[in-house]
């Protein structure tokens, strides 16, 4: 299983940016697919999830109305659309896969593969 993030970079207050998770070996019926993030000094941190089957989102409260996951079957790929970035919104960002396990989608322990992480960096 691989999954390689890649879309990070810096960019001033109020800026977008679009993040790319691409999976290779799932077996993608019963998969959440997830974006975490890592600023320094802090715990890693649920950001968004999407189920791959159905399309069913769910977001943290600090990002829903900016940011948004979507999916393409097509490319196995998963996206993080974000809008009016801010500076705490800056972290290394990490995107994951439940793998088909059960589990609540905002908590890491439910994710068992992980992408090496994109860093983001918000300047105000």
């Amino acid at each position: 299983v691989q999954l390689q993030a890649s879309g990070g970079g810096l960019v001033q207050s109020g800026g977008a940016l679009r993040l790319s998770c691409a999976a290779s070996g799932l077996a993608f019926s019963n998969n959440i697919m997830a974006w975490f993030r890592q600023a320094p000094g802090k715990e890693r941190e649920f950001v968004a999830c999407i189920n791959w089957s159905d399309g069913t989102t769910y977001y943290a409260d600090s990002v829903k109305g900016r940011f948004t996951i979507s999916r393409d079957n097509a490319k196995k790929t998963v996206y993080l659309q974000m809008n009016s970035l801010k500076p705490e919104d800056t972290a290394v960002y990490y995107c994951a896969s439940n793998g088909g396990n059960s589990g609540a989608p905002y908590r890491r322990q439910t994710y068992n593969y992980w992408g090496q992480g994109t860093q983001v960096t918000v300047s105000s």
